[in-house]
């Protein structure tokens, strides 16, 4: 099926492929990215408390992961058409659900048919971002999950603008119709590379960069032994600790500017001058994005883990300065900027390392696995609250997130780098009797 979708498909190129795919994520973003600019309106008129409602937005994450092995069991087995047509259709309904949820449990539905949409347009646009550039996996990657973390930097103003003069119930509903239309048409022009161009891309690719990236020529691992390999599970150990501190931002940032007094205080920055919130999340949006290709492209040249090292050393320092000088309304929004600048590249880091390391007939599935240490990680996030009433502040989530950032970054260059070192080595037969012909298609 994905031979024939890949071949019949007037739109199976590489760079086409991959544009779509950005689109895509980008329609799918506010339902991460803007869902903060929801949160105090929603308390506002229901009084349900923010703890009760940032629930949704757990129960969203957890859904959006932990279910993408499966929706990349279906893209690898189906083709990606299918998969994001019915992950727009999903996102659609999600938001009109939440445009009318007047209880908890609706909220909480929402959240779950959102996440099942989303996940599924995510995991098939990152996974067929993989399988068309197999020798450039860190740039694809950014490039297809920048869609996702800077697709909603065009959209918090007006979302802001909208919430304010109409209301977020009608915000939830024309933006969610909007954006699920947009998936649901581009959806339908996705393929797959056919399988010879995949294997031929594959080949080259790995037998250039084997030793720079710890990947092998010619592997390819199944879901099962992926999933019993020690590289997988420090992986995915790396995954959590640092989405942790991203999410619990993610979620939170517009509750901590309340409470440091900057919701809507003015900051003036780069000749414009708008509310700090609404400033932190339109630069955080950009950075969040830019910062996926950006570390995906230099990934591919100075290694994977070298480059995690310097990115979740970043991280963790700017998390700490954050929450000492964060109170000033111009360090809020420079700092949160910093923090989403070293947290957005987990999302190209990843996924480019696992389809190094397991090879890329099972890409998307192998990937969706490893992307469920983001919902593991979404577990945390109501805690945060938690933590924040217990102590008074923020400051004790703050130094929680930073120490699990510098964790990873020791891990990813003293364990992680020799167990793939390790792994490379063990699997790098050279690919025999290959014919590359005309399959490889141009990049």
């Amino acid at each position: 099926m994905e031979h024939r979708q890949g071949k019949a498909s007037r739109f199976a190129s590489p760079w086409v492929q991959l544009a779509f795919g950005v689109i895509c994520m980008a329609m799918i973003a506010n339902m991460q990215y803007g869902w903060t600019l929801f949160v105090n309106p929603i308390n506002e008129k229901y009084h349900w408390g923010r703890a009760a409602i940032q629930v949704a937005f757990t129960i969203f994450v957890v859904t959006e992961t932990w279910l993408v092995p499966v929706e990349g069991w279906l893209v690898d087995k189906y083709g990606p058409r299918p998969v994001v047509v019915g992950g727009g259709l999903l996102c659609a309904i999600a938001w009109v659900l939440n445009s009318v949820a007047s209880s908890l449990p609706l909220l909480y539905v929402a959240a779950a048919v959102g996440g099942l949409g989303a996940g599924a347009v995510y995991g098939t646009c990152v996974g067929n971002a993989l399988k068309w550039f197999p020798n450039r996996r860190g740039l694809a990657a950014g490039i297809t999950a920048a869609g996702f973390g800077a697709g909603s930097a065009a959209t918090v103003v007006p979302i802001a603008h909208m919430i304010k003069s109409s209301g977020y119930e009608a915000t939830f509903l024309w933006f969610g119709l909007g954006q699920g239309i947009v998936v649901l048409v581009l959806g339908l022009a996705l393929a797959a590379p056919s399988q010879s161009i995949a294997a031929a891309k594959h080949a080259i690719g790995q037998l250039g960069q084997a030793a720079k990236q710890g990947a092998s020529a010619v592997y390819n691992a199944g879901p099962r032994e992926v999933i019993a390999s020690p590289i997988f599970w420090v992986m995915y150990a790396m995954f959590v600790m640092m989405a942790a501190g991203g999410l619990m931002a993610t979620a939170q940032l517009g509750p901590i500017a309340k409470d440091f007094g900057l919701h809507d205080t003015p900051v003036s920055l780069l000749g414009l001058t708008l509310p700090a919130l609404t400033f932190a999340l339109t630069i955080d949006r950009v950075l969040n994005g830019l910062t996926r290709p950006f570390f995906g492209w230099v990934s591919d040249r100075i290694g994977r883990e070298n480059t995690m090292f310097v990115a979740f050393a970043v991280e963790a320092v700017g998390i700490v300065l954050l929450s000492q000088y964060g109170h000033s309304p111009v360090a809020f929004v420079v700092l949160t900027g910093i923090v989403f600048f070293a947290w957005g590249e987990i999302y190209s880091l990843f996924p480019a390392t696992c389809g190094d390391t397991f090879g890329p007939k099972f890409a998307a599935t192998n990937a969706g696995l490893l992307y469920t240490a983001k919902g593991t990680a979404a577990l945390l996030v109501p805690f945060s609250s938690v933590i924040t009433a217990a102590t008074g502040s923020w400051h004790a989530v703050f130094m929680l997130a930073s120490g699990m950032a510098a964790v990873s970054a020791l891990l990813a260059v003293f364990v992680l780098k020799p167990l793939r070192n390790a792994h490379r080595q063990k699997h790098a037969a050279p690919a025999a009797g290959f014919s590359y012909g005309n399959t490889l298609a141009q990049e």
